[in-house]
């Protein structure tokens, strides 16, 4: 018996057959087996053997593995045919992870992506490539958190001055164009809309606004260049003046010091994707500046304050992130829905210090540290007395900065109150 031949998989555009090499048309008129989406079944008909075994793979994809085994155990030849490239965002890297790699052979196409750039004339070398391919997770909205189909573009757009987006009939550019409205990035970004390429009724949108591509509605399929028009910003990761951020007025507080604050967020080593709780948020600088730190990671925060909440919500618009949640609540209350964290930040506990403790860090990752402010002893005895009857490994750190204030023409130091910063540390990796 002869080893059997491997499954071709064929990139192919919306002209058909006139997109396809001699070589791949020569495997595609022979296979015994053709599988694909049912546009493209139905554009290369005239291609396929009649004798041949057809299957549909549309909300089927996890079939096609074991389509492909039933044709080599029958000594049959396959032909998987994609779109483009099949090792961009295509079905090639799947089937690769679950056959042996000498089981496939990719015979790639010009991507759609590509052909995008050469229609706009832009050059895409640069250019960061994200898939919104995914279950409909409906519009976007501020403070999403991980798993919303929108979720990684809304990352990258910070990230990247050019983006090459596939898109898809729910996750469209008129979505895409009202996300970057939502963000605040409505006049930093122009899209350039490419629809049906290489089919007759091809046509480009080039040089739109996020507001005029908000209203429209784009024949699919499409794929979306997204085009900073202004300057990325660079901005400070952590350490910013407390006066950098909302406070309550006429008395400012409920805001970590910039000399405690440093110290925490080194204490909470942190990692670019890190999940980061942020209980008793305040104003939130601990838990923003944690989010510039970890730009592929997520922050989730907690204030049980109304009006406390609504200022750490305008500190939130006003840094421009977008891998941070911050809900009104009082902890735990809520915190079951969150992933397991890599880091914990406690600022504020509302009467629930032993509770809170005992939850974190049973839930902390491995390796992952608790960081704890206090000001008052009552709260640091609370901590250290809950952490020693868990059993853990805790120290305490006692900071007290001095900052210089003008007096007639000189300067002298006037001292902050003392802060005991309590680190404890979850399992060891």
């Amino acid at each position: 018996m002869t080893d059997p031949q491997p499954c071709r998989v064929i990139g192919v555009l919306d002209d058909g057959a006139a997109s396809l090499s001699a070589t791949a048309l020569a495997f595609l008129r022979r296979a015994d087996w053709v599988i694909g989406g049912a546009r493209t079944l139905a554009l290369l008909d005239d291609e396929i053997a009649p004798s041949a075994i057809r299957r549909d793979l549309t909300g089927q994809l996890s079939a096609v593995p074991g389509w492909l085994h039933q044709a080599r155990d029958a000594q049959q030849t396959s032909v998987v045919l994609a779109t483009g490239d099949p090792l961009c965002h295509g079905i090639a890297s799947y089937l690769a992870s679950r056959l042996c790699i000498e089981a496939i052979e990719v015979l790639p196409n010009v991507s759609t992506l590509q052909l995008a750039c050469a229609r706009f004339g832009v050059a895409w070398q640069d250019a960061k490539i994200v898939s919104v391919h995914s279950k409909d997770a409906g519009e976007w909205q501020t403070g999403t958190p991980p798993g919303h189909g929108l979720y990684a573009l809304a990352q990258a757009v910070r990230q990247h001055d050019r983006l090459l987006v596939l898109t898809s009939p729910d996750n469209s550019p008129d979505r895409i164009a009202r996300l970057l409205l939502a963000e605040g990035l409505g006049d930093d970004f122009v899209l350039c809309v490419a629809e049906r390429l290489c089919s007759p009724d091809e046509r480009t949108w080039a040089d739109l606004s996020a507001a005029d591509a908000a209203q429209q509605t784009f024949a699919d399929p499409n794929v979306l260049l997204l085009l900073r028009t202004t300057p990325r910003p660079r901005p400070v990761c952590m350490g910013l003046a407390d006066s950098a951020y909302q406070q309550r007025q006429p008395d400012k507080g409920l805001i970590t010091k910039q000399e405690v604050r440093a110290v925490s967020l080194a204490r909470l080593q942190l990692r670019a994707d890190s999940r980061v709780w942020d209980i008793g948020a305040g104003s939130g600088s601990v838990g923003l500046e944690a989010a510039r730190l970890c730009p592929q990671g997520h922050v989730w925060a907690i204030e049980k304050n109304e009006a406390d909440a609504a200022i750490a919500q305008q500190n939130v618009r006003a840094f421009g992130i977008s891998n941070h949640t911050l809900v009104q609540g009082k902890a735990p209350e809520g915190l079951d829905a969150w992933p397991d964290p890599d880091a914990v930040f406690i600022g504020g506990s509302g009467g629930e210090l032993a509770a809170l403790i005992a939850l974190c860090l049973r839930r902390l990752r491995p390796g992952g540290w608790l960081v704890m402010n206090f000001v008052t002893l009552e709260n640091l005895a609370v901590a250290t007395q809950t952490l020693q009857t868990l059993d853990a490994a805790w120290d305490v750190l006692q900071l007290q900065a001095a900052r210089s204030k003008p007096i007639l023409q000189m300067h002298r130091m006037a001292a902050e109150n003392p802060v005991w910063i309590v680190c404890a540390q979850g399992t060891a990796p």
